[in-house]
């Protein structure tokens, strides 16, 4: 299966030079941990986390009005094809460690993104299915009561 299928479409972004303090809102009213950054072409240039706030800009008493998205966020983002399936955006995180990885069409253009939570969240519901077809296909199942 392809990530396409499960990925998240409606991504928060933001721009590199906007400050830390707008991304902190921008969480907050959202109520989500990261914001993709992104280019003017909208090509990802960086991931911004809740993470990343409270240890680069909070730990250290940066200023976060004139602090800037690029001096706190983390880069590269890391990020697979839109087309690429759910192992292959496995590994990625494996290899990283990544927890959510931009997702980019054809041209390196944000498509999305997706997160070890949707990926498993799709297998659980896989594997409910499998475990009901199991269920229903064993011997007991077709023993006339």
């Amino acid at each position: 299966m392809a990530i396409d299928d499960i990925l998240i479409r409606n991504v928060d972004v933001i721009e590199p030079e906007q400050s830390a303090q707008v991304a902190a809102g921008r969480m907050h009213t959202h109520n989500i941990g990261c914001l993709l950054v992104v280019d003017e072409h909208r090509q990802p240039v960086g991931m911004l986390t809740d993470r990343d706030l409270a240890v680069r800009v909070v730990a250290p008493a940066r200023d976060a009005a004139t602090t800037t998205v690029r001096e706190v966020m983390t880069k590269p983002v890391a990020s697979v094809a839109h087309n690429a399936s759910l192992e292959t955006a496995l590994a990625a995180m494996r290899a990283g460690p990544y927890r959510r990885l931009a997702v980019v069409n054809a041209s390196g253009q944000l498509a999305g993104l997706i997160t070890l939570d949707d990926i498993l969240g799709h297998l659980s519901a896989e594997f409910g299915l499998v475990r009901l077809l199991l269920r229903k296909e064993s011997p007991a199942s077709l023993v006339p009561g």
